[in-house]
């Protein structure tokens, strides 16, 4: 791990060992998993941002069938369901 400082208002400071006490944890216990969760929406916003982006990059295409692979996709998607 590596060691960093922020600077955390008295009102935030006193939030989060209410929390860390409630539920037996540290403070750095407390704000590693509120940065992990940051982290993984971030990450997950992104992934939509790119999805949304690559949306219709094969529509002028005329050597795909994009509605035959879609058709493909949810067959083997709901198999394997």
């Amino acid at each position: 791990m590596i060691r960093t400082q922020v600077y955390l208002t008295e009102k935030e400071h006193l939030a989060l060992r209410t929390i860390a006490d409630a539920q037996g944890a540290t403070q750095s216990e407390i704000i590693r998993e509120a940065i992990d969760h940051y982290i993984a929406m971030h990450q997950q916003t992104q992934r939509v941002q790119l999805l949304r982006e690559a949306r219709g990059i094969w529509a002028d295409r005329e050597d795909i069938n994009v509605a035959d692979l879609r058709a493909e996709w949810d067959r083997q998607f709901e198999a394997s369901v």
